[in-house]
């Protein structure tokens, strides 16, 4: 009985990933693929923490999409972030009212986000109160959409600043104890949308 001869290994090589241009293509870890092609579309989850070192963030948690790959260096997407269940379970209390807000949005180059906002009050709300909140929330994204670039966007989103204005303008309906916003998602990416820094001409 004859044997069959043993195939021999693919070789792998490692390639660096590094983050979007909204977070300076900052290297957020290291792969094994046996050819580039393997690795378009892979996704990649890191907190904001390991790209910052700010220990204050390590409970938002980024999503990044592998794109495209030059030599050994894969450039990715922005496709979304999310809060961990643990940090959002730890702001609504008993007593308080939690205020969810949905918002489809696109941004000055045309991105479409789905952007999910939570408020939550210092005690319990009514139901007018919280309709009244979740406008506020609606105008401050859409407008921050409609003024920002998609990395603008994104960094006022993931940095909380979007969530500080939603904050400091929902107070005045009602004392608020947190506003976040908890999650987002990329719906759509422009076709011409670029995905690795332009060469400078020397």
């Amino acid at each position: 009985m004859s044997r069959r001869p043993a195939k021999k290994p693919v070789p792998k090589a490692t390639y660096r990933i590094l983050a979007s241009s909204a977070f300076g293509y900052t290297e957020i870890g290291r792969t094994i693929a046996s050819s580039p092609d393997k690795l378009i579309r892979r996704t990649i989850w890191v907190t904001l923490y390991s790209l910052t070192g700010d220990i204050s963030q390590q409970h938002i948690k980024l999503l990044f999409q592998i794109v495209r790959v030059e030599g050994d260096t894969c450039y990715t997407v922005f496709k979304g972030h999310d809060l961990a269940r643990d940090y959002l379970r730890s702001l609504v209390r008993r007593g308080t009212s939690r205020v969810d807000g949905i918002f489809d949005v696109v941004t000055k180059d045309g991105y479409k986000l789905r952007v999910m906002v939570l408020a939550v009050t210092m005690k319990r709300a009514k139901t007018s109160q919280e309709r009244a909140i979740r406008k506020i929330m609606k105008e401050i994204v859409e407008r921050k959409a409609q003024e920002l670039n998609f990395d603008e966007f994104v960094q006022e989103m993931v940095l909380g600043k979007i969530a500080s204005e939603v904050f400091n303008a929902a107070r005045k309906i009602y004392p608020l104890r947190r506003v976040e916003v908890r999650k987002s998602k990329v719906l759509v990416i422009p076709e011409l949308a670029p995905t690795a820094p332009t060469p400078t001409s020397s």
